[in-house]
């Protein structure tokens, strides 16, 4: 696909995008926004979670958000149905994520098959379980720093960071005020145009 054809809704025509989360705790910008701007492109997006009923967002951690769908559960999903996963943040469904064997199983099958792999505010964490973030360039929410580099990362305080190493794209930002530059970074990758 050429750039010139990447236009709003037909750039990501025929990927498919997988968005894992918990059913509680999700950043609700972080998983509302990533998918409206993914299915905005073109791309069919799966919500996946660790059980089939609705994912009750948070904002900012505390607020209640709106109640996300799911399309299916983190136990019946495989990667290789999928171009590329979504690891929205929220500290509450990051820290329990991050313990789950299907998402960690999952993230290492996108990541083992080259295929992308966004992560967001406490989204990484997950990356650090399994055990994808030694070796890379990230971002995260600022407190995953020490984390992360202690996971063997190097992580910086940017925008949006796109790392390439390791075998797959990584694209990684601090919070939901990066969404914007987040997304595109995403969908960029998942075009076949970077």
């Amino acid at each position: 696909m050429t750039s010139a054809s990447n236009t709003t809704g037909t750039a990501l025509n025929g990927r498919t995008v997988l968005v894992i989360t918990t059913n509680y705790g999700t950043e609700s910008d972080e998983l509302t926004q990533a998918v409206e701007a993914l299915r905005s492109a073109g791309a069919a997006v799966t919500v996946a979670a660790v059980e089939n009923t609705p994912v009750r967002t948070l904002k900012s951690d505390k607020d209640p958000g709106p109640e996300v769908p799911v399309d299916t559960t983190l136990a019946e999903v495989d990667a290789s149905g999928y171009d590329g996963v979504v690891i929205p943040g929220g500290t509450l469904n990051a820290d329990q994520l991050r313990i789950d064997a299907h998402a960690r199983k999952l993230v290492q099958d996108f990541a083992h098959s080259g295929k992308p792999v966004a992560s967001i505010c406490h989204g990484p964490w997950l990356l650090i379980d399994a055990g994808l973030a030694s070796g890379k360039r990230l971002t995260s929410y600022p407190s995953l720093g020490a984390d992360l580099n202690n996971a063997g990362a190097t992580w910086v305080d940017e925008q949006v960071v796109l790392d390439t190493s390791g075998g797959f794209p990584l694209v990684t930002s601090r919070n939901p005020g990066d969404l914007e530059a987040f997304n595109a970074k995403l969908i960029e990758q998942l075009s076949g145009d970077a």
